[in-house]
């Protein structure tokens, strides 16, 4: 089923045009860490504060996890911390998946995130915690992450691939900062707020886990919407 995926994106026009656009350059580039397009999977990490989304990529059958480009926000809306309702224009923090691969987007190609996830109900509550977060072209937001038409030509394509070779779950983390002991001491002497003190310690144990494994956590949730790893 899942190598029907990919038949089916490239009848899409700009799917199609995506492909053809970046497939030279980025099989040149996957050849330098000996790999191809047909064994890839994909990992992603956004930076709020340095407004930076990282792309991980690995053979789909090993670890670990190798650091394969860097993407630019375009432009960032909204402050540090997590989003808790619709139009505050905050970009979701937390640990995420692509849940849509949407070709006719507004802003020229989109990746959905699964905002609001499970930690976000728990911890917002039942009101009005908004949606329809995507990765995607252009540069505007209002609380998604716009990388470039170009940028995200390149990244559908990855998805696509990966997807198409079976990856089941594309993670997707996104942090306030790189939460490195230094920047963590340094914001939480900018905020008085215990509950985003507690949030961020809680989403560091998630960074902290890639930086030293170079693998995935397997990421649950706690009955008070605290991350467990």
């Amino acid at each position: 089923m899942a190598q029907n995926f990919k038949a089916e994106q490239l009848k899409k026009s700009r799917v199609k045009q995506a492909y053809n656009n970046t497939t030279v350059q980025l099989d040149l580039k996957l050849d330098q860490f000996g790999l191809k397009r047909e064994n890839i999977e994909l990992f992603l990490r956004g930076f709020k504060y340095e407004k930076k989304l990282e792309v991980w990529i690995k053979h789909r059958d090993s670890i670990p996890y190798k650091l394969f480009k860097v993407y630019d926000f375009c432009v960032l809306s909204g402050n540090l911390g997590p989003k808790t309702a619709q139009g505050d224009l905050q970009v979701p923090e937390g640990f995420y998946h692509i849940d849509r691969f949407n070709a006719w987007s507004t802003f020229h190609l989109s990746l959905g995130i699964n905002y609001p996830n499970l930690a976000d109900k728990k911890l917002n509550g039942a009101g009005n915690l908004g949606g329809d977060i995507f990765i995607h072209g252009d540069c505007v937001s209002i609380g998604c992450i716009p990388i470039t038409n170009t940028s995200i030509e390149e990244l559908y394509v990855l998805a696509m691939e990966a997807k198409n070779n079976g990856q089941t779950k594309l993670s997707v983390h996104v942090f306030p900062f790189k939460m490195t002991k230094k920047n963590m001491d340094t914001a939480l002497l900018f905020t008085s707020d215990e509950a985003l003190k507690s949030f961020w310690e809680n989403l560091k144990q998630g960074f902290v886990w890639f930086e030293e494994k170079r693998n995935l956590p397997e990421v649950k949730v706690s009955p008070n919407g605290n991350y467990l790893y």
